[in-house]
Order: structure tokens, then sequence, then C-alpha cells
């Protein structure tokens, strides 16, 4: 017989609920919302129905992150709990709309609130960056959208920097996922822009990309960020908080970067037009040259002339200076100075074939 155990009631509902948290962490229940109300302004209270069973639900208002009507169908993820009051509740961490009309009404509730804000305005969106060599992925790696969007990068431009975030991109546990890379991309700025990725799926697929917290981590990204969500025909509450909203992920790629065949191609004319103009000029310069030639000719042959003429009047000049050219004359040298041609002093006297020696007899002056 097993021993009994006795509990205050307190301790009772500890126990109760240390059990409730390891035997059911965040668990996903789905059901009908009913009696939504917030009281105080803090607190969100509503139950789950389903037929005849209820379950109730509580959260604080600021995790509310999706508008909730009466009448709603929803998936929420939850730990349940025992109430100090012996109440059994579902405390919720995260909700989302179940199908499209659901969907749809809680986009247009949220829709109308965010807009009030001013969170869609288009003067607060940044303009993408021109050619960016740094883009910022948040998608699903294994999903063909984002395939598709580095198929179609590398086809247009190539060899960028590519950093990749994988997360989930459909479920609750998407939400807390993306909000977190793209704290990450704003924290350590390796990025010039973030792009936001997911295919094609139905209405409860793309759900949480109306979600209140994710739709205000987008619009508050200081790094440009541009979606690439679902098909043409989807809008998100992200689509609209985004700097930009792409179509599909390809038209993502698209709108990021530029075709490289119309690049290659202007290259390609630009280069022949500086080839032309090169040619151009070498066939004017040897033109100008072919004109000035003869000028340039006769210019030298001018000078020439006239720089023989020159040297050869020198010359002439130089000749007659020559003192062989005057002793040839029948002149006579007298070396020395002046006092050397004292009456008694012996010079030294050359001519033209001869070296004499003579004594000074008689010296005067001339008039």
């Amino acid at each position: 017989m097993s021993p009994e155990i006795n509990f205050s009631v307190s301790q009772f509902i500890a126990v109760c609920n240390q059990a409730l948290e390891y035997g059911f962490t965040g668990i996903n229940i789905e059901g009908e919302v009913s009696s939504f109300k917030i009281n105080q302004g803090k607190w969100v209270f509503f139950d789950l129905k389903e037929g005849d069973s209820t379950v109730n639900c509580f959260l604080p208002l600021r995790q509310l992150s999706v508008a909730l009507q009466d009448g709603m169908t929803v998936r929420v993820k939850a730990t349940p709990r025992l109430t100090r009051w012996g109440r059994f509740s579902l405390t919720v961490q995260q909700i989302l709309p179940l199908g499209e009309g659901n969907i749809k009404k809680s986009f247009e509730l949220l829709k109308r609130k965010l807009s009030a804000e001013g969170l869609f305005d288009p003067t607060k969106k940044q303009p993408l960056p021109a050619n960016p060599t740094k883009i910022g992925i948040i998608s699903s790696t294994a999903a063909a959208g984002y395939l598709d969007f580095l198929k179609i990068i590398d086809n247009r431009w190539g060899g960028l920097n590519i950093s990749t975030i994988n997360t989930q991109v459909q479920g609750l546990a998407a939400i807390e996922q993306i909000i977190r890379a793209l704290k990450y991309f704003n924290q350590h700025h390796q990025v010039e822009v973030i792009a936001i990725l997911r295919g094609g799926g139905s209405a409860d697929d793309l759900a949480i990309f109306n979600d209140e917290q994710l739709t205000r981590a987008i619009a508050a990204s200081h790094i440009p960020v541009i979606t690439g969500i679902g098909h043409e025909v989807d809008e998100s509450l992200a689509d609209l908080a985004a700097d930009v909203r792409a179509s599909t992920p390809s038209n993502a790629a698209e709108l990021l970067t530029p075709d490289r065949r119309p690049a290659i191609h202007e290259a390609k004319i630009a280069i022949l037009r500086i080839h032309d103009r090169i040619l151009d000029e070498i066939s004017r310069r040897e033109s100008d040259l072919k004109i000035q030639l003869p000028n340039i000719r006769r210019t030298i042959l001018q000078r020439l002339e006239s720089f023989s003429e020159h040297l050869a009047a020198t010359s002439k000049v130089l000749v007659s200076l020559n003192p062989e050219n005057v002793l040839q004359r029948g002149y006579a040298i007298i070396a020395g100075h002046t006092a050397d041609f004292d009456v008694g002093n012996v010079v030294k006297i050359t001519t033209f074939n001869q070296q004499l020696t003579a004594e000074v007899k008689h010296a005067e002056k001339r008039i």
C-alpha cells in the first residue's frame, strides 16, 4: 500500500503546475475564440472552444500580436496551468488565426490599428541600396523560393556576399526566429539590405507574416528590408511594413541586382567607342604631322644655314687673330712686362722662324 502524500493547497497547485509544465511544454492547440476581453488595459482573457469543450486562455496584452474577435478560429502556443483559484487555464505565448476568412479579418483589424500609428507611412521607407554587394537573407534554406532567389541573383550579377539565416517560414515558431534574425543583422551591420523570403502557400501558411511583433520588427529595422513573400496576389502586414515589397522571391532578386547582360553589352559598346576615338585621334595627328613636316624641314634647314654662316664668319675672325698668321706677315712678338723694357734689360723676340734674345739699348715714350 502506497504511503499517503499530504499537500497544502498551494503545494498541490505548485506540484500540478510543475507536472503540467514538464509534460506539456509549448503545445499548440486549435479552437474557436469566445468571450474575448481585455482587462485593465493589461491582460487578455478568452475561451478556446470546440463543440462542448472549453478551455480558458490568458496572456499579457503586450504579447497579443494579432487582432482577435469572438468566433475566429486560431492556433495558440501555450502552457497549461492551474490557477491559484483552482481553475485550469492556458498561459498563451503566441496566437495565429486559421482559415482564410479569419486571417483576413485579423489582417484588416490589425492593419487599421498599425496604419493609424503611421507604421506603413511611405515617407518613412528607406531606399534600397544601388547595386548592393552584401545581402542578408532570412528564409528557410530548403524552400524553393530561397533557391530561386539565389539562382536568379547569380544569373543576373553574381559574385555577391550573401549571408543567410535559416529560419522556419510558417508555423508559430517562425515568428520568433525571423524577429531574432532581423535583430542579429541590425546589431552586426554586416549587410546592406535584408531580404525576407517565402514562396507561395495557403493563407494559413502565410499567416505568420501578419503578426504584429514581426511587423513592428520589420518597420524598426535600420537596414532596408525587402520582402518576397508568396505570390503577387498575396499581401501581408510584413509586406506593408517593409521598405520595398517584391511580388515573389524571384522578383526580389530582380529588384536587388542589375542584369549583367545589358551591362556587359553597354560595356562592349563603350569600349568600341573608345577604340574608334583613339584611332580617329591617331589618324588626325598623323595628318597634322604630314602637313607640318615640310614646314618643319624648311625651318630646320634655314636655321642650319644661318648657323653655318655665323660659324664661317667667326672662323675668319679667329684665323685673323691667330699670332702665327701675324708673324708670317713679318711682324715680331716681344714678350714681357712694361718694366722689362727698360734700357739694359734683356728681352725675348719671336719672329716667324726665329727666337731672339736682345738687350735694350735705347727706350723713349711714344707721343
